[in-house]
């Protein structure tokens, strides 16, 4: 696709989202006003009654749906709207620390995908985390800068109606990046009301967010949402992050039997400040100049990105059972200038590299559920097929100051992947079912080196993964847990037909497996018997065959050892009235290699922790100051290794997020998030590796390098609902 055709899809993605938003605005006021009550409390609206498997009812108040009897382990469960909007969020992507266990950090420029730790993983920019937004896959196999890399900048809170989140490789359905774990990102088809929101925070933090939907004849609907985000942080490079982004979604039907189409727009550019040597920021000065925690050593990193998309769905529910069938078309970009190491490398130039991904991805999934009682038994059963087509022009250049001095590789690829796969889930007795399932996998590469053609090539590669859950109870509200399952991740295809190093092309390299499997088990228990508490706990191990990994900067592919991670996680939600909620999780995990003097997984993070107290608006206090509402959140990042000896590891982190809301009227709400309350100087990422500064002149050794969390920031949001 041309650039020129590019610009034209994006303007007319964009153009039609905010003429469809401000239409929705205006046409859906009307529709609005009988809705008025459930806008007035958008916590009550989620809320949906639960049967469970022995036939008792559960009223759940709308923030989780994990209630015994509806999960096949103890590591799954689903999280509502409306425990997002008790909670404040940094960035897009630290939704994904409603599910328990998950860390979001960041170690660049704000419009670069997120770093995600979970289970003993550093999962990166998301190998290993597969993630879907309004049914598109989120993961980037063969990415320019990472393996899986997941950049969730382009969602948007106040569409999200639920999170589905699963851990371990337990699940049928779940295919390629999903060992550790996986989330499904659903978005609403309808809202409660035409609403728009203005946020205002420091160091330059704009946001505006409009949306609405409307109904469009018997069981028809439009929904349109805008939003526009600039920001600079707090770095002495300004960010200058600037952001637009848009969805519209035409729906019919219910939610067993209609469909839906979507288009989603979004465009990003920034400037980045990476990480950057503690030495430096000790000594408070480079080349006799001052230098600090938020300051850069190449003020040209920065990046932009892109991303459009055509989806649709269509679900059909019979006597015997239910059908769904997804399709999607999108188009993607990413250009990054990311320089770690400054003048190690070229003290005239500097390290600067660029790295470009431009795509077109499309694909197909379908699939079939159906009662078939065996017997007296009664059993249900899925059969599904996953389809997936990328073809990407790829490249890593040597750049200063954002101008190309060399290529270091460029390719194009083309990447198609189909997975089958089918369970039969069988309720042997009231306390004893178990669901048996596989999938099989087959991955086709074909690389063509612009750069350097004998890298060029085909080839491929096959899984079967077999997967077992078997679900004891309940017993006085209280079930057990035992799950087994072969998972896997693909390789970046241009590992698997690369014969020569690309920055030095008289060097041979070994070709990697296109796929590395991993196996994992589990032992959980879930448990409501004491009231208006959910409690959960499961202990866990995951192998993996190998920890091959792209190096988005080298351009080649890093072998290492096998590997095994075990862990335990507890997970608790207690409700003991309608305006009171509290959460805690708290995870601990083991991460080695298997064979090696020197074992440890760096920054394989060994605990994770995060507590919250939330307050509804309807608490007692409400008839004496109105009608306040709050959430106080604390994270906490453990330490790890940074090298296999464990001779230098990371720093823990740990940090108190506030909310405080206040309803003005039935029709607006002013909220108050602060970050880092207590203004810790932490740091989202640690690394330790060798880079030489500015007027650095010493012998070269591995040193510890940071990026620092951002110090204390306050942002106000006033949202109006029609």
């Amino acid at each position: 696709m041309s650039s020129s055709s590019v610009f034209a899809v994006r303007e007319l993605a964009l153009n039609a989202c905010a003429a469809g938003v401000a239409g929705l605005l205006a046409l859906s006021g009307a529709s609005s006003r009988a809705q008025t009550a459930d806008a007035a409390d958008p916590i009550a609206s989620s809320a949906e009654p639960v049967v469970l498997a022995d036939a008792q009812r559960i009223q759940i108040t709308g923030h989780y749906d994990n209630a015994v009897g509806l999960s096949d382990a103890a590591s799954q469960g689903v999280i509502r709207a409306a425990l997002l909007k008790s909670r404040p969020a940094l960035r897009p992507g630290e939704v994904l620390e409603f599910v328990p266990g998950v860390i979001v950090t960041q170690h660049s420029g704000d419009g670069k995908a997120n770093q995600y730790f979970l289970r003993g993983f550093n999962l990166d920019h998301g190998t290993d985390f597969a993630t879907t937004v309004n049914g598109l896959p989120v993961n980037m196999p063969t990415n320019g800068h990472g393996q899986g890399y997941s950049d969730l900048n382009f969602l948007i809170p106040e569409l999200v109606d639920r999170i589905e989140y699963r851990k371990g490789p337990y699940f049928a359905r779940n295919g390629d990046f999903s060992s550790a774990g996986s989330a499904d990102i659903a978005y609403r088809k309808q809202l409660d009301a035409p609403t728009a929101q203005i946020t205002l925070g420091q160091n330059g933090f704009r946001r505006a967010f409009l949306g609405g939907s409307t109904p469009i004849g018997d069981q028809h609907a439009l929904l349109g949402a805008l939003e526009v985000q600039t920001n600079d942080g707090p770095w002495t490079v300004p960010e200058n992050h600037r952001k637009l982004n848009g969805v519209l979604t035409a729906s019919w039907g219910t939610a067993q039997q209609g469909g839906s189409v979507s288009a989603m727009g979004y465009d990003a550019r920034w400037a980045s400040t990476d990480q950057i040597p503690q030495q430096l920021i000790d000594d408070g000065a480079v080349n006799g100049q001052p230098f600090g925690r938020f300051d850069s050593l190449d003020p040209s990193d920065g990046g932009r990105s892109s991303r459009y998309s055509l989806s649709t769905e269509w679900r059909q529910a019979d006597a015997n059972g239910h059908t769904h069938i997804s399709a999607y078309a999108m188009r993607y970009r990413l250009q990054l200038f990311s320089n770690f190491t400054y003048l190690l490398d070229d003290p005239i130039n500097g390290d600067q590299f660029s790295q470009t991904d431009s795509r077109s991805s499309y694909g197909l999934a379908a699939s079939r559920q159906w009662a078939h009682p065996l017997g007296p038994i009664e059993a249900r059963s899925e059969v599904g097929v996953q389809l997936r087509h990328d073809r990407v022009h790829v490249g890593l250049f040597s750049t200063r100051e954002r101008e190309i001095l060399s290529t270091t590789r460029e390719d194009d690829v083309t990447e198609t992947s189909i997975g089958l796969y089918g369970q039969t889930a069988v309720e042997w007795a009231p306390w004893l079912r178990t669901v048996l399932g596989a999938r099989v996998d087959r991955f086709n590469f074909r690389v063509d080196s612009l750069s350097l053609p004998a890298n060029s090539g085909r080839t491929s590669a096959n899984l079967v993964s077999p997967k077992l859950a078997v679900v004891l109870g309940p017993w006085r509200k209280t079930e057990f847990f035992i799950n087994a399952g072969r998972g896997f991740h693909s390789n970046d295809a241009r590992g698997t037909t690369s014969r020569f190093d690309p920055k030095d092309p008289a060097t041979e390299v070994a070709p990697v497996p296109g796929l590395v499997a991993s196996r994992g088990v589990e032992l959980g228990a879930r448990t409501e018997i004491v009231p208006g508490l959910q409690s959960s706990l499961a202990l866990w191990k995951l192998d993996f065959d190998s920890e091959l990994v792209y190096i988005g900067d080298a351009g080649n592919t890093e072998a290492s050892s096998p590997s095994r991670r075990h862990g335990v996680e507890w997970n608790n939600r207690y409700t003991p009235n309608d305006w009171l909620l509290f959460d805690a999780d708290l995870a601990w995990s083991h991460a080695r290699f298997k064979g090696l003097l020197d074992d440890r997984v760096p920054n394989s993070v060994d605990t994770v922790a995060s507590m919250a107290l939330t307050l509804r608006e309807n608490g007692p206090w409400a008839a004496r100051i109105g009608p306040w509402s709050g959430s106080l959140q604390w994270r906490y990042l453990g330490s790890g290794p940074l090298i296999e000896d464990n001779s230098v590891r990371s720093a823990p982190s740990s940090t108190l997020n506030l909310r405080i809301g206040r309803r003005l009227s039935a029709h607006a709400e002013l909220t108050l998030d602060v970050f880092n309350l207590t203004d810790r100087q932490v740091n989202d990422i640690q690394y330790f590796y060798e880079s030489r500064a500015t007027g650095e002149n010493g012998p070269i050794v591995p040193r510890l390098h940071v990026h620092p969390a951002e110090p204390r920031t306050a942002r106000l949001s006033l949202r109006v609902t029609l």
